[in-house]
């Protein structure tokens, strides 16, 4: 029997508990039988944005992926052509590991602009989608083609950005990340006012 893998892409700049939350809840509902955080080195999307070293970003999943089993950490794409797109990423995958069958785990904000993904179409071909709740994009299970699922996770009510700005402004966000990451990001002064001007 193939192994169920989700994955699990981003940035993760950085990654946080919501992130480690609904990675562990849709192992334990059956969605999937493991997780993979994909890390991603340049989000087409995300273009201008300011990432931190893609190597930082890896320890840190690593870190948050600690004691949970059913949660891993790939620098897949660090090897494949930038910027990093999905339907390449699965279609490597596919070669790679003929052994499992991947689903894609996406949030329901990235599922209302799937269309202008490259090769949409190719990606649902293959694999099932599983889309989780975002704050203002309803899900209708209705309204989804064959093979793409609503899951009822819990609601993120974090974000990256929010964790970034809350650091710039010097917020404490140790409730919000791994206490791992959360000691990592203290003991590099990442994201800080000093970091950025440095």
């Amino acid at each position: 029997m193939n192994l169920r893998t989700g994955i699990f892409g981003g940035t993760f700049n950085p990654i946080h508990c919501g992130h480690v939350g609904l990675s562990e809840w849709l192992v334990r509902e059956g969605w999937v039988d493991e997780v993979w955080w994909m890390v991603s080195p340049q989000n087409p999307f995300k273009r201008n944005m300011q990432l931190l070293d893609e190597r930082q970003r890896l320890e840190m999943a690593k870190l948050a992926a600690e004691g949970r089993p059913d949660l891993k950490v790939s620098d897949f794409e660090f090897s494949l052509p930038r910027p990093s797109y999905t339907w390449f990423t699965l279609q490597a995958l596919r070669a790679a590991y003929p052994e499992r069958t991947f689903s894609l785990i996406i949030g329901a904000d990235n599922w209302a602009h799937f269309r202008q993904w490259v090769r949409p179409d190719e990606i649902m071909a293959h694999h099932q989608i599983l889309v989780y709740p975002r704050a203002g994009f309803p899900l209708r299970q209705d309204e989804m083609p064959s093979g793409v699922q609503g899951v009822n996770a819990p609601l993120l009510t974090v974000s990256s950005t929010q964790i970034r700005r809350m650091i710039r402004d010097g917020e404490d966000v140790s409730a919000l990340l791994p206490a791992q990451v959360f000691a990592y990001i203290k003991a590099h002064g990442l994201y800080s006012s000093d970091a950025r001007k440095a």
